[in-house]
């Protein structure tokens, strides 16, 4: 089994708190309404913490190709009072698979896509997980 690991940051305009609320602890709602085909995907959540806005979770009985993907998320603040978002994907691939491009792109893509469609309708309901 090959491990492969890639982080990423995101800046945001929302405090960590309210993202963290709205991405995370309420994303079977908010998220999975605007994505439902992530719906049918099984994950594990390994930690979450809303005191620190670290969240890890794992998702599991993937396609033939991956064993898991891991996924480690911590929000913090930043001075102008919106969040540094740091993601760490972690893809444990059967056998002697090659991690494609396309694989990291595509998961890239799906992670920046959850954190915009928490940060829109954060930003369109500025009362909305206060």
């Amino acid at each position: 089994m090959g491990v492969f690991s890639f982080t990423d940051e995101y800046a945001s305009s929302i405090p960590p708190a309210r993202l963290f609320k709205a991405l995370i602890v309420d994303s079977h709602n908010l998220i999975l309404f605007h994505c439902s085909q992530l719906d049918s995907m099984k994950n594990r959540v390994d930690e979450l913490n809303e005191e620190t806005f670290a969240y890890k979770h794992t998702m599991i009985d993937l396609e033939e190709r991956f064993e898991s993907i891991a996924y480690e998320v911590k929000l913090e603040p930043t001075p102008d009072g919106g969040s540094k978002n740091t993601m760490t994907s972690t893809y444990y691939v059967k056998g002697n698979v090659k991690l494609e491009e396309e694989d990291i792109k595509a998961g890239k893509e799906r992670a920046l896509g959850m954190y915009k469609i928490a940060e829109a309708y954060l930003l369109q309901n500025p009362n909305a997980y206060v």
